[in-house]
């Protein structure tokens, strides 16, 4: 994903970082904001699973991507962590009416955190982009539960997303992270022998 901060005004890259600032020192309750140094428009965010939903117990990161067109054009927002929910797509994409037709420019990155977690309480099976999520959330509630907890229990639970590890686009599995440590000791053990070999 390419960096949209060339191409926005020096004013809104000041009102953006002066917005996440602000998130990152006072979350919204159960949002954590992880700032991305290099790309201010690309917004990273976990989100805890409230209680009393299938989502309770999880960690679910997600990311807001500003675009070119920000704040005039809404945010686009996805799903990192994998969930089974109405409104999020197979591909993590999440469909909320603020992300669409009733974005206002003076909305802001808090208001549409807040409006999706609210989406984790009350998912609107009218505009699902998970037809199937939909279709059991108004016909089959306790397996649409049930499904959205396993979900939940997979893919948003565990030791590595509680401590806030972040690799890449999402998660990464334990092992996994060990052999990319791996890999960048021994890359720099490669180009520190060729530095000495030089002199």
């Amino acid at each position: 994903m390419n960096s949209n901060v060339e191409n926005l005004p020096p004013h809104i890259i000041r009102q953006v970082y002066k917005e996440v600032s602000t998130l990152t020192s006072d979350p919204p309750e159960g949002i954590k904001i992880i700032p991305n140094e290099e790309d201010i428009t690309d917004v990273q965010v976990s989100i805890e699973g409230p209680e009393g939903t299938p989502y309770a117990g999880g960690i679910f990161r997600m990311k807001l991507i500003l675009g070119k067109d920000f704040p005039a054009a809404p945010p686009k927002g996805y799903f990192l962590t994998k969930i089974f929910h109405p409104n999020v797509s197979n591909n993590g994409e999440i469909c909320v009416n603020v992300l669409k037709k009733d974005w206002k420019a003076e909305l802001g990155i808090r208001h549409v955190l807040l409006t999706i977690k609210c989406l984790l309480i009350h998912p609107n099976p009218e505009s699902a982009l998970n037809e199937e999520a939909g279709r059991l959330l108004l016909e089959n509630y306790e397996e649409y539960a049930s499904r959205a907890r396993l979900m939940t229990e997979i893919h948003a639970q565990g030791s590595s997303l509680r401590a806030g590890v972040v690799v890449g686009d999402g998660p990464m599995a334990k092992k996994h992270a060990g052999d990319r440590d791996k890999k960048l000791a021994a890359k720099k053990k490669t180009d520190k022998k060729r530095a000495l070999r030089r002199l």
